[in-house]
Order: structure tokens, then C-alpha cells, then sequence
């Protein structure tokens, strides 16, 4: 069931979702400039707070960014913690991006869920918490027929998907968040690819229920693509999904994309990014989360120059993202 509670059990009481909204090198109980604004002092702070039990914000300097994992999500998404439709959204919203496979069609949405304001009391900083890394183990196999026609539908070629390191799968073993373990075979209507990386793989079944999964160390400054980069370019686009990064790479573009559309886009990178293409630009899915979360970032990304394109496409699951529309337009690249 979807709630407050369910939610902070499975992410550490809430450490996982500060360690996936806010990026950067910060420790828990250690001062850090905030990467959400143009922080000049170092004044956040991540701690534990004993009487609540979860973990929580404070910044010093800008107590607008002080609160629970909640607040922080809806502030970075534009979204009222106090408001019962917002914080509906928001529950969603971390439920979608750590990927928790919470089930939302049984819905536990009461006002007693939203965190109330309480009296300020002493608050205690504890030594760090390190992130959990997630043991896993994996059979790959070859591409079959039907699995190199799913990836040429956008245009995505074999030679692709080797230079970026994705694989087809027969089995995945891993531990849930709560450390039980479990295993994913696929089918022939049931894909399974991976996107191997050197202390972490991502899981993607095109076709199943559960999408996305983890295995090993996930970094905080996840970016899918970031290695296959030229030294020089002209346009880089910074999109939804590692295939859409594919999809645009396959039709001679330069992409990279972070972990999800909403999570927060670290400055560092985009600015190190900037010396060397001359345009920066947004590329998200035009259904309302993608607008939404490419409005916000181009917003934040500003004094970096970074620009924003809407692709002419409904929105609707079947039409939403660069995928969809080289698919559409049948704008293929002849590898022959």
C-alpha cells in the first residue's frame, strides 16, 4: 500500500530518497553546499532525527530547504507537502524514481499522512551512513531475433548497444530493498536487458511490471552515456532514458541522461559539460511529468545556458519520448 510509512521503511527512513534527490558528495551529519540553489556556504545538513526516526534537512542558510525526504521532493517538484492532492503526487513521484514497486492502485492517501509541523527540539548529527550496496549476479546471452528487432524499431543498431554496454539477460538474482532475495528470468515476450556499468547494473524489462531494477553500488551522480561523449561537440542533448541516449546517439546526435527525468541534475557535470559542446538542451517525454520536470531543470540550469525542447508529440504512453518519435516518423539510418 502506498504511504508515508511504507515508503521511509523501504528507503532507509528516508536517507535513500535524500541520496537520490540531492546530489553530490555530502555526508550525513557533515555541512555541505546545497546543490539546489546557488549555495555559497557550506550550511546543509543531512541528519537523523531521533524523535521522528527518519532523516531529515537542514539548511542554515535557506531554511526554505529544511524538512523531511517529503518535503524536499515536493519542493523540488514545485509540490505542496500540505497539500493532500500534492502530497499524493509526491508519494508517487519517489515511488516511480527509486523504483520501490510500491503497488498504487491500493492507495492509503489521508491527511494524517502528511508530516505535521512540530515544536523544534535538539537535534542530533550522527556519523555517516553508508549507502547500501546491492549483491547481484547475472546470465547473459546472445540478442535473439526478437530482441534486435525491439532495439531497431528506434533505429538502435547491435554495434550501438555493444559500445554502450547493454546486454540481453537470461537471469537476474539480486536482494529487494528489505535484503530478501530474489530472481528474474526472461521469455521471448518478456525481455531482459542491462546496462553494465563497473560497480553497478541497471535493469530494464521493456514489457514487464517492474521496469527498472538495481544491482551492486548506484552512483549519486548516475549519467548513462557520459563516457561515450566526444572530447568536442557541437549539441548535446540531456534526455530521459538511457534509450533514448541510444535512439538519439543512433541518429548521429551526442545524448546522456541521468537516472530519472525528476531527479535533481548536478551543475558540476552540466558546467564541465558546457566547455565542451556549444548548446545544451533539454529533451524530455512531453507527457505532464517530463514538461513539468524539463521546465524545472532549464529553470535551475539557467546561468548555464541550457535550453528546452518540446517534441511535437501527444504525451500519451504510446507518443511521449525521442524514442517514439523516430519510431513514428520511420527516421531510420540504413547500417547496411
Amino acid at each position: 500500500m502506498l504511504n508515508k510509512d511504507e515508503i521511509l521503511k523501504r528507503t532507509n527512513n528516508g536517507l535513500d530518497v535524500f541520496r537520490h534527490y540531492v546530489s553530490g558528495q555530502w555526508r550525513v551529519g557533515r555541512n555541505f553546499l546545497n546543490p539546489l540553489y546557488e549555495d555559497h556556504k557550506a550550511s546543509c545538513n543531512i541528519y537523523y532525527d531521533r524523535r521522528s526516526q527518519t532523516y531529515k534537512m537542514k539548511d542554515f542558510g535557506n531554511d526554505v530547504y529544511s524538512g523531511d525526504c517529503f518535503d524536499i521532493v515536493g519542493k523540488i517538484n514545485g509540490l505542496d507537502c500540505n497539500n493532500t492532492k500534492d502530497f499524493v503526487e509526491i508519494l508517487k513521484t519517489v515511488n516511480r524514481d527509486l523504483s520501490l514497486f510500491i503497488d498504487e492502485n491500493e492507495q492509503s492517501f489521508s491527511i494524517s499522512a502528511i508530516p505535521a509541523k512540530s515544536e523544534k527540539r535538539p537535534e542530533i548529527f550522527p556519523d555517516i551512513s553508508p549507502k547500501r550496496t546491492k549483491p547481484y549476479s547475472i546470465i547473459q546471452q546472445n540478442f535473439s531475433v526478437k530482441e534486435r528487432d525491439f532495439w531497431m524499431q528506434y533505429g538502435i543498431a547491435p554495434e550501438i548497444l555493444k559500445t554502450y554496454k547493454v546486454l540481453s539477460l537470461r537471469e537476474f538474482k539480486s536482494e529487494n530493498n528489505e535484503g530478501k532475495p530474489f530472481t528474474l528470468y526472461s521469455t521471448d515476450n518478456e525481455f531482459m536487458f542491462a546496462y553494465l556499468s563497473k560497480r553497478h547494473i541497471k535493469i530494464y524489462r521493456p514489457f514487464s511490471e517492474i521496469r527498472f531494477l538495481y544491482g551492486g553500488l548506484l552512483p549519486d551522480n548516475y549519467c548513462f552515456g557520459l563516457e561515450q561523449l566526444p572530447a568536442k561537440g557541437d549539441t548535446l542533448f540531456v534526455t530521459g532514458g538511457e534509450k533514448d541516449v541510444l535512439s538519439l546517439v543512433s541518429h548521429g546526435f551526442n545524448a546522456i541522461c541521468f537516472n530519472s527525468e525528476t531527479c535533481n541534475i548536478p551543475q558540476s557535470i552540466i558546467k564541465k559539460l558546457s566547455y565542451r559542446f556549444k548548446h545544451i538542451i533539454l529533451l524530455y517525454d512531453t507527457d505532464k511529468t517530463g514538461l513539468d520536470a524539463s521546465l524545472k531543470h532549464v529553470r535551475q540550469l539557467e546561468n548555464l545556458s541550457v535550453k528546452r525542447l518540446v517534441l511535437p508529440l501527444s504525451g500519451t504512453k504510446q507518443e511521449k519520448d525521442i524514442s517514439d518519435f523516430f519510431q513514428s516518423w520511420n527516421i531510420f539510418i540504413d547500417y547496411n
